[in-house]
């Protein structure tokens, strides 16, 4: 006994449907597994780019916090420097009023005792 298998228009549709996707699972295997090794070698670059960065980003890090010591150093060093300025400055002022007070009433008193005696030239001219 022989059965007859009827193949309608629907079913054969099916079958060339299912060859078709065969046939493009078949033709998408190559370009997968290049794109499979292509992720696998980007992996290894960023893992390579990490070990090579983290070192780096320490480094600079370690150079920010030496700066940072000597900005500190240089701060300290400037605020003397600025003390030692105005202390240099008062005691000019100390000096000059201290010293020069007198030698300009000497300067004055030469220049009255010059008037008073006739002479018209004095220290001022």
């Amino acid at each position: 006994m022989e059965e007859i298998v009827e193949i309608t228009l629907g079913g054969i549709a099916g079958l060339i449907a299912a060859v078709a996707f065969v046939a493009l699972v078949i033709a998408l295997i190559r370009p997968i597994g290049k794109l499979a090794g292509v992720i696998d070698r980007l992996a290894d670059a960023v893992t390579e780019l990490t070990e090579h960065t983290l070192p780096a980003i320490d480094e600079a890090a370690q150079t920010v916090r030496d700066a940072n010591g000597q900005i500190a150093r240089l701060d300290t060093i400037t605020s003397a420097a600025a003390r030692t300025s105005e202390d240099i400055s008062a005691m000019t002022t100390l000096i000059t009023s201290t010293v020069a007070a007198p030698i300009l009433a000497t300067r004055r008193g030469v220049n009255k005792v010059k008037s008073a005696f006739g002479k018209e030239k004095t220290f001022e001219d």
